[in-house]
């Protein structure tokens, strides 16, 4: 017989699971639910997965319940903690769960979690594909996401279409773990680029210019691109509302550095803006957006001033 999980595709009306109704993951699981899927939600705080329930998701008292309703379970969850927690990994709950599932992931955890994390999904009889996106709640909302694909060809092959919805792009990258350092490679590019765009908006404004004018002078030239039109405008008007969170963003530079160090890579420009993420977590800005690294290096020039 084959197994749900085995199949080539999910069936029409089959009900697809999502737990993690964060900044990101409600959104996503939105676009989901309007796009007519058949949806099962769970969020560890209730209140955020009323939005779904509006939406006309069904929404279960417990991840188990969500395993239980569904053959193939996303999960948009904040840490390899929380991750661990919900699936009970580590007790003898876990195999029950993710038996006969596909369990993806499209949190941004480290390459050798998400390798162990596979590892014991298989053994307890599930499969697992890891799907990290790329993009900020704005892009979220729009279904504009990019999601990188690491997994069995087979279980990608079920998994790709389900994301549509929610992403503009999927790109399958290989086996588990590919994906996440691929991840972690455009976000070297993009957390270097925002610290980049940060100090030269302070440099404008610190040398008189008007920051407006600054925004015109990007969106004129090779530089202008999606993130510039986005995040000139916030450090103009100093709108620090969350998109893409500075702990998230300081997160990831971690697991940047930590993955050059374990390839013996080089990372100095990484190094220095994973600093300043650390310093602009450290002034309190741990749920505004990563554009308010702006208050680090505005710090550093008000530490020259005293010296």
């Amino acid at each position: 017989m084959t197994k749900i999980s085995e199949r080539p595709g999910i069936e029409p009306g089959e009900t697809i699971g999502f737990a993690g109704l964060g900044v990101m993951g409600q959104p996503m699981a939105l676009n989901l639910a309007k796009a007519g899927k058949k949806l099962v939600v769970w969020n560890r705080s209730p209140a955020a997965a009323e939005p779904l329930r509006e939406a006309g998701a069904a929404v279960a008292a417990s991840a188990e319940e969500v395993f239980e309703r569904a053959s193939i379970v996303i999960l948009m969850l904040v840490s390899e903690a929380v991750l661990d927690a919900v699936l009970k990994r580590g007790t003898p709950a876990f195999a029950k769960l993710v038996a006969g599932h596909i369990v993806v992931s499209m949190g941004s955890n480290s390459p050798d979690y998400s390798r162990g994390l596979a590892a014991d999904i298989a053994a307890a009889g599930g499969r697992y594909v890891e799907a990290p996106v790329s993009g900020s709640r704005k892009p979220a909302e729009a279904g504009q996401l990019v999601a990188l694909l690491g997994g069995d060809a087979q279980a990608v092959a079920q998994v790709r279409p389900l994301l549509a919805p929610m992403c503009r792009e999927t790109i399958p990258c290989g086996p588990v773990g590919n994906a996440l350092l691929m991840k972690l490679a455009v976000n070297l590019y993009l957390c270097t680029m925002l610290a980049g765009l940060a100090e030269a908006a302070h440099f404008a404004e610190s040398n008189g210019l008007d920051l407006k004018t600054f925004k015109a002078a990007i969106d004129a030239g090779p530089m202008a691109s999606d993130l510039t039109r986005v995040k000139i405008p916030k450090l103009v008007a100093r709108d620090f509302s969350v998109q893409a969170a500075t702990a998230d963003a300081f997160h990831s530079t971690d697991l940047i550095a930590r993955a050059a160090r374990a390839a013996g890579v080089a990372s100095p420009v990484l190094d220095l803006c994973r600093a300043l993420y650390g310093e602009s977590v450290e002034l309190g800005n741990s749920r505004l957006d990563m554009v308010s690294v702006v208050t680090a290096i505005e710090a550093r020039t008000a530490a020259l001033g005293r010296s």
